[in-house]
């Protein structure tokens, strides 16, 4: 296993955007056996994960990132650790040793069909990297308290704008979302609500940006060369498509414009800066 730390003269540095440097731990049997200091080559936020991927790096621990990179990292299949101080070598002999745990970053990126982060499929949740519920960055991290919290929930829900127009709904799917309560598995509001309901209680909530998908991340909205895309001269402004990660996974994005030979994808939410409001009944704590 490979584990990367953004570096500066022996401490984790702060921002991953603008890291010159990583240090690079080769680790077996949990054991640290070698590294080394390689550079970031001046790439920007999105193009560092790809670094980190043709070095084979598996685990990334950092100070602060943005959505953008955050999901850059996880569409790359490096798990991050973020939130880290000090230094570099404690960082990696904590994250070996459990006691390493992450900050966590706004879940405000690439999303699937139903309004998913990573690897749930519906309800409005946060990836397994993201949303704070991970402890020795692995093990979930109960974040939430709440007489539910840490307990399997299985819930009934139905999602609107503030017009009333629905965007999501379970039971128009048939089959109740499942999720650890209080485990940061939910948007903050939504989480937030369940830890503390009876089954059989049904609530309404109204979440602001801040408790559902967040701002939008500016580090989301990339530009590339036209002639470096193949496909991209036939896209207009306005369409969704999906492109490629250095790992040859998909992922969505905004065409936002084509001018002068560049063309711009944001890879934000289709939520993020959103109000949404929810119903939510409990229908089983397992």
């Amino acid at each position: 296993m490979k584990i990367a730390v953004t570096y500066d003269n022996g401490e984790v540095f702060q921002h991953f955007g603008k890291t010159e440097n990583f240090k690079v731990y080769e680790v077996e049997d949990n054991k640290i056996i070698s590294s080394e200091v390689i550079s970031s080559n001046g790439s920007g936020h999105g193009a560092l994960a790809g670094v980190l991927a043709d070095q084979g790096v598996n685990v990334l621990i950092c100070g602060g990132l943005g959505g953008g990179a955050q999901t850059a990292l996880a569409e790359a299949g490096i798990e991050v650790c973020a939130g880290a101080v000090g230094d570099t070598d404690k960082a990696v002999q904590d994250y070996l040793d459990g006691t390493l745990e992450d900050a966590g970053v706004t879940c405000d990126h690439h999303h699937e069909e139903g309004h998913s982060c990573g690897d749930h499929e519906e309800g409005h949740s946060c990836g397994g990297d993201c949303g704070g519920g991970c402890h020795g960055c692995g093990t979930p991290q109960i974040i939430l308290e709440g007489k539910n919290a840490g307990k399997t929930v299985r819930v009934h829900y139905t999602g609107t704008f503030n017009d009333g127009t629905k965007f999501d709904s379970s039971y128009d799917r048939g089959e109740p979302l499942e999720f650890i309560s209080g485990a940061g598995m939910m948007i903050k509001g939504f989480d937030k609500a369940v830890v503390d309901m009876e089954v059989g209680d049904i609530v309404d909530i109204h979440l602001m940006p801040e408790e559902a998908y967040g701002m939008a991340d500016p580090d989301a909205v990339f530009s590339v060369q036209i002639s470096e895309l193949p496909g991209s001269e036939e896209l207009e402004a306005g369409q969704q498509v999906y492109l490629q990660n250095a790992m040859g996974q998909p992922f969505p994005v905004k065409v936002v414009s084509k001018e002068n030979g560049v063309i711009t994808f944001d890879a934000n939410h289709e939520m993020a800066g959103k109000e949404l409001n929810f119903k939510i009944e409990l229908v089983e704590i397992c």
